[in-house]
């Protein structure tokens, strides 16, 4: 299975297979009727004390991974995304932070591909 990650204001390409948006919140400007989104999975999303507490502020980078991680697996969330990832050759995470590399999806990608 492929796992690529991409901003969900990126245009929606054919290749994409599979688009999972992992926020918990919707993206500001986008539309539901034209966002190619095959599925909203909010439970994949980091808490929002989590969310608040990282700030995308890179420096603590580090301790959100390892911080997003326990929380992916006491709630479960993480094996029902592998399960649902599972079911498609190609899988896009969408995620609307500007950070392209500090992100919930890239840390997604990393455990999905693991």
């Amino acid at each position: 299975m492929e796992v690529k990650i991409k901003r969900i204001y990126e245009a929606y390409a054919p290749t994409d297979g599979y688009r999972i948006l992992v926020d918990r919140l919707w993206p500001r400007g986008i539309k539901k009727e034209t966002a190619h989104v095959d599925l909203w999975f909010k439970e994949a999303a980091p808490s929002n004390e989590l969310r608040k507490w990282f700030g995308h502020v890179p420096e603590k980078f580090a301790d959100f991974c390892s911080r997003y991680e326990a929380e992916l697996k006491a709630s479960g969330s993480l094996s029902a995304l592998k399960k649902v990832a599972g079911q498609h050759d190609s899988v896009t995470l969408l995620y609307a932070a500007k950070d392209m590399e500090h992100n919930n999806a890239v840390v997604l990608q990393r455990l999905l591909t693991l």
